[in-house]
């Protein structure tokens, strides 16, 4: 069983992961980060730190996977999201928090938004990959635009996107968050399996 840690560069994003929760896979993740940087993985069950590591928080994660629903309309008016949009995709997701999200995230995958008077209303994409499957992330609405169904025909598109490729869509979503679960499970979404997302520091020299 491999003890070595990966992680994505940090402008893509802190998340982090290695086979087995082992101190030599501790270990391996604290040689990629440098002191105070932050790392998230996900765990079966709340973890026991080496002392490289101090926890920042713990809060179980719903991995939910698509099976099959007749989809609601996409929508009409979106834009293809691209580089040059990056810093307002960065602020719209620090303001929203729909997960880790970076400056280089978008890179991913296709990322999509909503405009309303010049400034981005609304986005979603795509991100973590493994043969046959593509997760929907990103999905978010600023404030001043929740109501409107922008978020949810955002990620339809996106849905429909990764379903012509032959792949299945999956999500992740916080347990406590149940208005966006209902959602979920009214696109078709049933629960996979519940994770501990863990936010660690590695711990100063």
């Amino acid at each position: 069983m491999s003890e070595l840690a990966r992680k994505f560069p940090v402008e893509i994003g802190p998340l982090a992961a290695f086979e087995s929760p082992t101190c030599m896979a501790y270990e391996s993740m604290a040689e990629l980060f440098p002191a105070g940087g932050v790392a998230a993985i996900c765990l079966d069950a709340p973890p026991a730190l080496p002392p490289l590591w101090t926890l920042l928080e713990v809060a179980p994660m719903l991995q939910m996977i698509y099976t099959n629903c007749k989809l609601p309309a996409s929508s009409p008016d979106f834009v293809e999201l691209t580089a040059a949009d990056a810093p307002e995709m960065l602020a719209l997701a620090t303001l929203t928090k729909p997960g880790p999200f970076a400056l280089r995230t978008h890179e991913l995958g296709d990322f999509i938004g909503i405009r309303r008077e010049g400034k981005l209303a609304a986005m979603a994409g795509e991100r973590l990959r493994a043969p046959g499957y593509t997760e929907v992330s990103g999905v978010c609405t600023h404030p001043d635009h929740l109501g409107h169904g922008y978020a949810t025909g955002l990620m339809v598109e996106i849905m429909r996107r990764i379903l012509a490729r032959g792949e299945t869509p999956f999500l992740h979503v916080r347990s406590a968050n149940v208005r966006a679960i209902e959602l979920y499970r009214r696109l078709g979404y049933v629960d996979r399996h519940l994770f501990q997302l863990t936010i660690l520091r590695k711990t100063a020299p």
